[in-house]
């Protein structure tokens, strides 16, 4: 079968860069699957260590706001008929379309009205949903949103949840994640709650530096990811690292208050490291991690915020933090060969209706 995928950019990003990163190498390495990638712009070395055929279309002379239209339009003339298109961006023709999150959710969850550019992403966004033969959306969530926001009838949307790294995202034993607080700096009695992030705003880091400046707790709040900007009581700068996987285990705490979450990744990995979560209850990933792994609050409600934080603190003193059987507080299979199967098999339903 040969496949395509279309993503802004191919390499070690986050979110659905990854995404097509991970599900692009994955379907390279299956035998009679070739696999094709068209991209604003490909890392260096990416492509050829994934085993792919890469397909650069070029956008940077343009003003931000046209980049996506024409992406979708210039990938139309290059895109052949036999491939199967897989979009993890907004462009027509997907055979397949990956929801990982809706404009018009993300618009509605900030209660922010439409602009014009707003409504270019909306045009394109709805135009992709309705050719796809099949949308597949990466939470129950997200599944509703396409349904109810954009019209897809419901036969057409599969809830398949993104694929982890499951032999990269895993516990260690007490001597292993002792050397790793020393080396990340974390006192032995200090409480450190890792917040991942590239987009602070999104991710709730006003709500919860405000929480932690103004604690008496033995409390830190680890920044990974975009600097900060500004020197904040008990908040501490990590930047950016290749190592999340190690600051997951380092950490007591993963936390994150997003206000618009499609699932939430960083919340599955890290659990999948034995590191429990402090989370605002509407991130998509709660739906398939078990509560006893989770601290859940409500952003608007600042006391369940303050409980949460409390009783995390709590059990990371009293020893009784740490998940020791990660995976049985998980609802579903995030391998990626699983996740691939099942994509393969809505690309070849998709090629062989085409076909008929």
């Amino acid at each position: 079968m040969k496949v395509g995928i279309s993503c802004n950019r191919f390499g070690a990003g986050g979110g659905l860069e990854r995404y097509a990163l991970d599900i692009s190498r994955a379907m390279a390495a299956r035998t009679g699957t070739e696999v094709s990638v068209y991209a604003r712009r490909f890392d260096a070395g990416v492509a050829e260590a994934a085993g792919i055929t890469p397909h650069r279309i070029q956008v940077s002379w343009l003003p931000g706001k046209l980049r996506d239209r024409y992406f979708s339009w210039r990938l139309q003339s290059r895109l052949p008929t036999s491939e199967v298109l897989i979009g993890c961006n907004r462009v027509r023709g997907s055979d397949i379309a990956i929801c990982g999150g809706t404009h018009r959710g993300y618009l509605a969850a900030r209660g922010t009205p439409p602009g014009m550019t707003d409504a270019w992403q909306i045009e394109l966004e709805s135009a992709q949903y309705a050719g796809a033969r099949w949308v597949v959306a990466h939470s129950a969530l997200m599944r509703q949103e396409v349904i109810e926001l954009y019209g897809v009838p419901e036969d057409r949307v599969r809830l398949l949840y993104p694929p982890v790294d499951t032999r990269r995202f895993t516990p260690v034993d007490a001597a292993t994640r002792a050397a790793l607080r020393r080396e990340f700096g974390f006192g032995d009695d200090e409480i450190v709650f890792l917040f991942p992030s590239s987009g602070h705003a999104r991710k709730g880091f006003d709500l919860l530096a405000d929480y932690f400046s103004n604690s008496a707790l033995p409390i830190t709040l680890a920044v990974a990811g975009r600097p900060v900007g500004r020197s904040i009581p008990r908040v501490r700068e990590l930047g950016y690292s290749n190592r999340i996987d190690a600051l997951y285990r380092a950490a007591d705490f993963t936390i994150l208050a997003s206000g618009y979450e499609p699932f939430g990744l960083v919340g599955v990995e890290s659990m999948l490291c034995g590191t429990p979560l402090v989370f605002a209850d509407n991130i998509a990933c709660l739906e398939v991690i078990r509560p006893q792994a989770v601290h859940a609050f409500t952003r608007n409600r600042a006391e369940t915020l303050d409980r949460a934080i409390r009783a995390a603190v709590e059990a990371a003193q009293s020893g009784q933090a740490r998940l020791a059987d990660p995976m049985s507080l998980l609802g579903y299979d995030p391998a990626i060969d699983t996740h691939v199967d099942a994509l393969l098999g809505l690309a070849a339903r998709a090629r062989d209706e085409r076909a008929g």
